[in-house]
């Protein structure tokens, strides 16, 4: 899995722009799937049709967004520096001295106006975007080009760093549970979702096209492992997190346990996750139509919305389990 955690977390795909991640994940499902097609707002659907015909399967749909959080150039100024905002939960503090690249390959880096208070997080409306122009003229930027964090992928053995885990972490569970599942009872869709960072507006217009009877989504969780971290019992290494909650929805509690049930029985290590701040794509699919099912099950991860996210090898393995022994049974949830 981590050549193609690689290869996802180096695609560029901010919200919105998610040609180039879409391109990879089909490269990599169409000979898994039984159906694929984009919709109207990119998002990519891939269908296992059920082992056999059985009008009882369960209509079940995954979600793991493809899109990262990004910035969006609002005004080059006379000297070529360009001046931004943010796509998505972009934090200042992680944002001064990143290296960022275009959609179109210019690469720059970000500085600040004003060092006297260099021990503090700067306003994003004081940093600017150096892409070594010396003229508005000659700036490479437009007014609208967004970009992305610049970051190569690190491999420390069990834990790896990288942009954009979230949610290409995701994304590459989804795509190995899909090649895990050699026969299944249920019809299910594997969603890999556009804009979850700009409001899970992705998830919302496929769920509404899929009309599942079950909706779950995979994506990353903030840690409570680090020094002085919010207290939380998320871990790196310790397994996949079963959402309770977050800040956008309370997941279903035949869903819950449904996934802990499962992970008991198949012996996968598991942990329990109140979110203290965010949301996932499970928060559209609960709402949509007349309401979906829906939980979550998450990828503990360390810095994240940074360049430099991390998570640990054996939570992803055991995430693709925990789904496969999920969803090669029927499914008693109703």
């Amino acid at each position: 899995m981590k050549e193609l955690l690689k290869q996802l977390t180096q695609a560029f795909g901010t919200s919105g722009y998610e040609s180039a991640v879409r391109d990879l994940i089909l490269s990599e499902i169409k000979p898994l799937a039984d159906e694929v097609r984009v919709d109207a707002l990119g998002n990519l659907i891939a269908r296992k049709k059920p082992t056999k015909a059985d009008k009882s399967a369960k209509r079940i749909m995954l979600a793991a967004h493809m899109d990262e959080i990004g910035l969006i150039a609002s005004h080059i100024d006379k000297n070529g520096f360009v001046r931004f905002t943010n796509v998505g939960g972009v934090f200042g503090r992680y944002t001064l001295g990143a290296r960022v690249r275009f959609a179109n390959g210019v690469k720059g880096v970000v500085g600040y106006d004003n060092l006297e208070r260099f021990h503090e997080a700067p306003p994003m409306n004081k940093m600017y975007i150096d892409v070594g122009a010396a003229s508005k003229e000659d700036c490479p930027v437009k007014v609208g080009d967004v970009a992305a964090f610049e970051q190569a992928f690190t491999d420390m053995g069990e834990r790896l760093v990288a942009k954009s885990l979230d949610d290409r972490a995701g994304v590459a569970v989804l795509i190995e549970t899909l090649r895990a599942i050699k026969s299944t009872p249920n019809d299910l869709y594997f969603v890999f979702t556009t804009q979850e960072e700009v409001g899970s507006r992705g998830a919302g217009v496929a769920a509404y096209g899929v009309e599942p009877e079950l909706g779950i989504a995979v994506d990353v969780t903030p840690t409570g492992d680090t020094p002085a971290s919010l207290k939380m019992e998320m871990e790196l290494g310790k397994g996949p997190c079963i959402k309770f909650r977050d800040t956008g929805m309370l997941s279903d509690p035949r869903v819950i346990e449904w996934m802990i049930q499962t992970a008991e029985k198949s012996k996968i290590p598991y942990q329990r996750e109140v979110l203290l701040a965010g949301s996932t794509d499970a928060r559209e699919m609960q709402i949509s139509r007349a309401g979906v099912i829906s939980g979550a099950v998450s990828i503990p991860c360390r810095y994240v919305h940074s360049a430099s996210e991390m998570v640990d090898v054996s939570d992803l393995q055991n995430t693709v389990k925990l789904l496969t022994a999920m969803l090669s049974k029927p499914v008693q949830v109703k």
